[in-house]
């Protein structure tokens, strides 16, 4: 059974919990593992097969006539502080950037924070480059959320380029380890 959300355009959009095999194996676990805590919140979980050239936010929204506005981006970053490597997954809404060079370097206490290697991000979180997503981030890592992030519906990665999930913002906040921080984006 289809699933409609006003802005979500024409991608047929399904159940997460009852497609899982539509993402990605640790995103599947993380949100198996939210339903145990937050069924109601994890059954308002929805996923979209797409295809994969179109997995690019820009082109994705314009593929499947999404609001942008509802898409999210989740970017790898990391710095080293005293021989040892601190990263964060940071998630901010497509329509603006995250502040990798003042708020993320700071709040990872390091003296210059940079975006991972496609080829490090893919091997360290088990999912898929375009793909990246903050359900399912390996444990030791920071989840960075802006606070536009945990209002309303966001659009996401899956793990994988061939789909999007898309899930309440508190939910996303309800993940372990989940930190909202205010200024996280810059427009």
């Amino acid at each position: 059974m289809s699933i409609d959300i006003p802005g979500m355009g024409t991608a047929d959009w399904l159940g997460a919990l009852d497609n899982l095999d539509l993402l990605a194996a640790p995103v599947a676990a993380s949100l198996t593992a939210v339903a145990e805590r937050e069924p109601d919140l994890a059954a308002q979980a929805v996923v979209a097969a797409i295809d994969p050239e179109f997995a690019d936010t820009d082109a994705m929204t314009a593929r499947y006539a999404m609001d942008l506005r509802l898409s999210c981006n989740c970017v790898l970053v990391a710095g080293k502080r005293e021989g040892q490597e601190r990263i964060a997954a940071a998630v901010v809404r497509a329509t603006a950037k995250a502040d990798v060079n003042h708020v993320i370097k700071r709040l990872l206490n390091v003296r210059k924070a940079s975006f991972w290697p496609q080829e490090r991000a893919v091997e360290a979180s088990g999912m898929e480059y375009g793909g990246i997503t903050p359900v399912g981030v390996p444990e030791g890592w920071r989840l960075l959320l802006d606070t536009r992030v945990v209002e309303g519906f966001a659009v996401i990665g899956s793990g994988l380029r061939s789909s999007k999930l898309a899930l309440p913002g508190e939910l996303l906040a309800r993940l372990p380890g989940a930190e909202v921080v205010e200024g996280l984006a810059t427009e």
